[in-house]
């Protein structure tokens, strides 16, 4: 379990704005034999919810942009923010790309977009890339 656990754990770190690859551990732990299953649902569900975190923190962390600690400087915060206005909610889809899906979160909780929607579209996109992963590591549910 604390295999899984570790998963889970990495899986989330990655999906906030901390740069961690969670795809190197999933193949090493399907390398040592645990079930691909399992591996596919605590990567996902702590992807996910990481990915919630960053929605939270655009949420709710926006009156700190001018900071020196915010994590985006203003220039990239407008760019996405005029990217995700011409795209939708749909580009929620491409959460899970390796550059730009994490921003992407971020940006979703500071357009407001409704928390249900989010998980949904989010939670599809990440738990596909992870079965794509598995899949072509050579292992199947």
């Amino acid at each position: 379990m604390t295999a899984y656990l570790s998963l889970f754990g990495m899986s989330f770190l990655a999906a906030t704005l901390i740069p961690l690859y969670s795809e190197v551990a999933l193949v090493g732990l399907l390398a040592a034999g645990y079930d691909p299953l399992l591996l596919w649902l605590f990567a996902s569900t702590g992807n996910t919810l990481g990915a919630v975190v960053n929605w939270v923190l655009g949420r709710y962390l926006l009156h700190f942009e001018h900071k020196r600690w915010f994590p985006f400087p203003a220039s990239k915060l407008h760019r996405y923010q005029r990217w995700y206005q011409r795209f939708g909610v749909w580009s929620l889809l491409l959460s899970w790309l390796p550059v730009g899906g994490d921003p992407l979160t971020f940006i979703a909780g500071i357009m407001k977009v409704n928390l249900g929607i989010f998980v949904i579209l989010v939670g599809l996109g990440k738990s596909l890339r992870y079965a794509v992963i598995i899949a072509l590591s050579g292992y199947m549910f």
